[in-house]
């Protein structure tokens, strides 16, 4: 396995060159470069394996399908498939084995922030595989992530223009100090673009918990939205909702069920794949 962000060669796990010293080979001569390059453009692109968190929500699980397939459809060469890192099967593990067996992989984690789910647990599944495979960086931070949230807070009756507002971005939280950079990045970014302040509330692990950023906001400002920055409906979204009390309006999650999933989303998921397939040299 190769990570984003790490030399291929230098990966003890990888399975290209495993044990090798590369310094000390010699460069392929003409023959070999040719050789390897006819594998590479007879060799099927490396699948798109789309890893979400999972949930037992009904509402959540059909609105996650529906980014699945509309990655698929905006990329039918790529072999996209779905899968789950907790609550829901196929695990990580049985997605990457359902991968035609001439192929590498991409994981894409569906995930907003780059957490424990991201380091470890993606990291150890597919460390665990024996498919050349990377995995990328997670969709958050993007100023395309914006683009929903302001779609989203526009849909619920938000009017940046009316004075006296301030918006709460409502995330899950994590322990990983990385995760929550991320959201309060997120955050910084949106209150720049809209011109209005934006605080970050958690709904677990970090601090200011949702409840207490949403009360203090009340007491700052006469109009508080909550912005939810979640993938999809399931517990964290309820929660979201009972710990909103005193806010005008909670926006609905980045997707919808029955909706179709937003283009920005979907051209995020296809660059994540892009961009770490790059950095791994797959082809």
């Amino acid at each position: 396995m190769t990570l984003l962000g790490e030399r291929r060669g230098t990966d003890p796990h990888s399975t290209f060159g495993r044990g090798a010293d590369r310094s000390n080979v010699d460069a392929p001569n003409d023959d070999q470069s040719e050789r390897r390059s006819a594998e590479s453009s007879t060799s099927p692109p490396a699948a798109l394996v789309a890893i979400s968190h999972g949930t037992n929500s009904a509402d959540g699980q059909t609105a996650i399908a529906a980014l699945v397939a509309a990655v698929a459809s905006a990329r039918p060469d790529l072999g996209v498939t779905g899968g789950f890192v907790d609550v829901q099967q196929p695990d990580v593990a049985a997605s990457l084995g359902a991968v035609r067996p001439d192929s590498a992989a991409v994981v894409v984690p569906l995930l907003l922030s780059a957490g424990y789910h991201v380091h470890v647990d993606l990291q150890r599944e597919t460390r665990a595989h024996t498919r050349e495979t990377t995995v990328s960086r997670a969709l958050g931070p993007d100023d395309r992530l914006l683009d929903v949230l302001e779609h989203r807070l526009r849909a619920a009756g938000f009017d940046k223009r009316a004075p006296g507002q301030e918006i709460v971005l409502a995330a899950a939280g994590s322990s990983d100090e990385r995760a929550v950079l991320d959201c309060r990045t997120v955050g910084a970014r949106l209150e720049q673009r809209l011109g209005i302040r934006v605080t970050v509330g958690f709904l677990s692990a970090a601090t200011p918990r949702l409840s207490c950023a949403v009360t203090r906001a009340r007491l700052r400002s006469q109009h508080v939205a909550v912005s939810t920055y979640l993938m999809a409906p399931g517990f964290f979204f309820d929660l979201t909702r009972a710990q909103s009390v005193g806010a005008e309006l909670v926006t609905a999650p980045l997707l919808v069920p029955g909706e179709a999933a937003p283009a920005p989303l979907v051209e995020l998921v296809v660059d994540r794949y892009l961009e770490a397939k790059e950095h791994a040299g797959l082809f």
